[in-house]
């Protein structure tokens, strides 16, 4: 049986488990400063909650397999952390949370990622978003988003094509 429902607040390392595990697949796409180990320390997953990331979970015969974060900032929703345990990617788990958050949503949504996880990007687009041009890019990660100037410009950003 498969259930979507809001992660709890003891769920923590099974979120962070799906969230270093899935996050493997950016060794070697992202700037080498950019990675570190482990992908998410528990220190920055309680600080992404306090920020007011709320975690979805997609859980299948009673154990969560995939994660997906909804972040309210300003005018925006903002897609976090959407992670699925390998091997059990591409069979709908990230599909689904998707569904699940732009339902919750009726706002413009906004994602960021990593210019070269191209993979990433044509799973948000397939999902509805459209990649943003390059000197808004700039002005949505400064704007919503706190990172790094390295990470800056290693990202885009893709914009909802719903609820804008």
């Amino acid at each position: 049986m498969v259930v979507l429902r809001r992660c709890r607040d003891d769920e923590q390392e099974r979120i962070l488990a799906i969230i270093n595990a899935a996050a493997e697949v950016y060794r070697g796409s992202i700037p080498a400063d950019c990675w570190h180990e482990p992908y998410m320390p528990h220190a920055e997953l309680e600080g992404e909650i306090r920020s007011g990331v709320d975690f979805w979970g997609y859980e299948q015969q009673g154990r969560l397999i995939g994660v997906m974060g909804i972040q309210p900032v300003s005018d925006v929703d903002l897609i976090r952390h959407a992670y699925v345990m390998p091997g059990l990617q591409r069979h709908g788990v990230g599909a689904a949370l998707m569904a699940k958050l732009r339902a919750l949503s009726r706002r413009r949504m906004l994602v960021g990622t990593w210019a070269a996880a191209t993979w990433a990007i044509r799973f948000y687009e397939r999902q509805g978003f459209s990649l943003v041009n390059p000197a808004e890019t700039r002005v949505l990660l400064t704007t919503y988003w706190n990172i790094p100037e390295k990470q800056l410009s290693a990202s885009v950003v893709l914009s909802s094509s719903w609820n804008s």
